[in-house]
C-alpha cells in the first residue's frame, strides 16, 4: 500500500491496524483524509478495488433487470474467506463503491468500516453452509413480491420447464421482521436444501455459484410469479414426474 513520504504517521482512530499518514489530513482536510482512508484499506484486507468496482456493477446490472421495484435489496460475494456485501440503507440499482462493506466470513467481523446490510446475517450463515455459493441476492421484484403478499400462497411454483432447472423447489417461509435473528436463522436453514425461498409479504432471497447463476435464477423466480398471477390462479404445473423426467433428459442429479 503507497503512503506519502513523511515521518509522522499515527495509528488510524478508525482502525488500529491501518497506518495513516497525519499530513494527508493536514494538507488536503477531512473529507480527502476519509476518501484516501476508504480507496486504500481494501488493500489491506485482501480486497481489491477492481474486486469492489466488479461488486457495483453487478449490483447495477440487477437495478436494471427491475428487480429491486419494491425495495432496495442487498446483495453479498464471496471473495475467499472475506465476504462483500451492500451496505445498510443503499439501494442497488445505484449502488456507490464506498458503500461496500467487508466481512470476515467465520468471524463476521467488519473489516472495512462501512455498516453492512441489516440483512448480512443470513448472508454469512449461507456462506457457511454452502461451499457452493458465491453470491446471494435479497430482491423484491414486482410480481414474486404480489405472490409473496398473497393471502393463499402458491407451493408448487414449475409453471414452465425453465423454473426447476433454473430455480428449483421454492422454500415458502412465513413472515419474521426484517433484520430479525428469527429471519436470519429461518433463511438460513431453508437455503441449506434450498436456492430461493419466498419471503411472505416481505421479498425473496436466492443464491447461486456466480452473478450469472443468481440473475438467471431471480428472473426465472419473477417469471413464473408474473404467469401464477396474470392467470389469476388459474394454472398449471409441471408434474413431479415431468420434473423428472426433465431431470434424467439432461443428465442432472438434481435441479436445479
Amino acid at each position: 500500500m503507497f503512503y506519502p513520504d513523511c515521518k509522522n504517521s499515527s495509528v488510524c482512530f478508525m482502525n488500529p491496524d491501518f497506518l495513516v499518514c497525519r499530513n494527508v489530513r493536514v494538507l488536503f482536510g477531512w473529507k480527502f483524509f476519509f476518501l484516501y482512508f476508504w480507496v486504500n484499506s481494501y488493500d489491506t484486507f485482501m480486497i481489491t478495488k477492481e474486486q469492489v468496482e466488479i461488486f457495483v456493477t453487478q449490483a447495477h446490472r440487477y437495478g436494471e433487470a427491475r428487480l429491486m421495484l419494491c425495495s432496495s435489496g442487498n446483495l453479498s460475494w464471496r471473495v475467499g474467506d472475506k465476504m462483500l456485501v451492500s451496505g445498510t440503507g443503499s439501494w442497488l440499482p445505484v449502488l456507490p463503491p464506498e458503500k461496500v462493506a467487508v466481512c470476515d466470513i467465520i468471524s463476521g467481523q467488519v473489516e472495512n468500516g462501512v455498516r453492512p446490510s441489516m440483512e448480512s446475517v443470513f448472508h454469512l450463515g449461507i456462506f457457511r453452509n454452502r461451499p457452493d455459493v458465491n453470491v446471494v441476492l435479497h430482491f423484491q421484484s414486482e410480481y414474486t413480491t404480489v405472490v409473496a403478499c398473497m393471502k393463499n400462497k402458491p407451493l408448487d411454483f414449475n409453471v414452465t420447464l425453465e423454473v426447476p432447472y433454473h430455480v428449483g423447489e421454492v422454500a415458502v417461509l412465513p413472515y419474521f421482521r426484517p433484520g430479525s435473528p428469527e429471519l436470519a436463522e429461518a433463511v438460513i436453514e431453508a437455503m441449506q436444501e434450498h436456492d430461493a425461498v419466498l419471503l411472505s409479504n416481505h421479498g425473496q432471497v436466492v443464491c447461486g455459484r456466480d452473478f450469472d447463476e443468481v440473475l438467471e435464477r431471480a428472473l426465472f423466480f419473477e417469471m413464473a410469479c408474473r404467469i401464477i398471477v396474470q392467470s389469476r390462479m388459474d394454472y398449471t404445473v409441471l408434474s413431479q414426474k415431468e420434473v423428472e423426467d426433465l431431470r434424467n433428459s439432461l443428465g442432472l442429479a438434481r435441479i436445479p
